[in-house]
């Protein structure tokens, strides 16, 4: 007797491919975290953390471009940064168990006081945002439907 044989998708090899960088995304990002990074250095160096390859910008560019483009892990993002860096940073050659080990020790609250020096700026252009009409379909959308 055969019975036909099912396939869980759940266990089958997923095939993702991280997201292409948007240029135009990627220069905001720098604009905007640049002097947030700058005013972190000492801090940096405070914590005993050495100028090395895997240094804070370079950090901050692979936990953004981790969860910006959807990258699958660590041996991705290795091979991204050696072929073709990613958001302010140049190609360079880490090992990923280089990268792995840096994640694991990098302290998380240099990221947290970087993203607490972006929030005045955050809050500005949000207020700015919320200043400007909207277009005719969100108005007509928000105005026929009332939502909550």
């Amino acid at each position: 007797m055969t019975t036909s044989r099912k396939t869980n998708r759940d266990h089958a090899k997923k095939k993702q491919r991280p997201m292409v960088e948007d240029q135009v995304i990627a220069e905001q990002l720098e604009r905007l975290l640049t002097p947030a990074i700058t005013n972190q250095e000492n801090y940096y160096r405070k914590l005993g953390l050495r100028e090395r390859i895997l240094n804070l910008p370079l950090m901050m560019a692979a936990v953004l471009t981790l969860l910006w483009r959807d990258v699958a892990g660590v041996r991705e993002l290795t091979r991204m940064l050696a072929r073709d860096g990613f958001l302010w940073c140049n190609p360079t050659q880490v090992s990923q168990q280089a990268l792995s080990q840096r994640f694991l020790t990098f302290p998380y609250s240099l990221l947290e006081k970087v993203f607490k020096d972006l929030l005045p700026s955050l809050r500005t252009a949000w207020h700015s945002r919320n200043k400007r009409t909207l277009p005719e379909s969100i108005q007509f959308t928000l105005n026929s439907r009332r939502f909550g």
